[in-house]
């Protein structure tokens, strides 16, 4: 329907808690999800929460075949998540390269639990859960995170493994 502009970081919307959603399969429900993957797609995105494009609801997308921003992760599917939860499955730690379309051209180094469970609804009040990890495990917590008012930035405990993507690159760091 429409791709609708990203909030940046510096925008306080991006800083507040995600109101959950009481509603389901509604047409502005229906609407937004769709401006979502819109959005998502044209920026070359793997996930998208509502708040990057200043919908203070918890609503978030995520799925990925491929991408060029990250060209050696495996897929992961298409979900819609409504009101999501998750629990942590073990103490094992994963760290990646994050980057967010909400703090574009750059990357940071951020370690995540490595395999959770989540849950939540779709946009027809259906409930799902899946245990997941490796890249499909980040991308959600990465995707949460958003709806807490938390940027990956946040997250990242040695701020000598920030900076703009390209100079990570040129550098051997991603």
């Amino acid at each position: 329907m429409a791709v609708r502009s990203i909030l940046r970081i510096g925008d306080p919307r991006l800083r507040q808690v995600a109101e959950p959603v009481d509603a389901y399969d509604t047409p502005d429900l229906h609407e937004l999800i769709e401006d979502m993957f819109d959005t998502m797609a044209a920026a070359d995105g793997a996930g998208l929460a509502a708040t990057q494009i200043g919908v203070i609801k918890q609503v978030m997308i995520f799925g990925v075949e491929s991408t060029p921003r990250y060209p050696d992760i495996e897929p992961v599917p298409t979900t819609v998540l409504i009101n999501p939860e998750f629990s942590v499955l073990s103490d094992e730690i994963a760290g990646f390269w994050e980057g967010c379309l909400s703090v574009p051209g750059m990357r940071g180094y951020v370690e995540r639990p490595a395999s959770i469970r989540y849950s939540g609804y779709d946009q027809f009040g259906n409930h799902t859960e899946c245990d997941v990890a490796g890249f499909h495990a980040i991308v959600f917590q990465h995707e949460y995170d958003h709806l807490q008012g938390i940027l990956y930035p946040d997250r990242i405990v040695a701020h000598d493994k920030f900076g703009f993507t390209e100079e990570l690159a040129a550098a051997g760091e991603i």
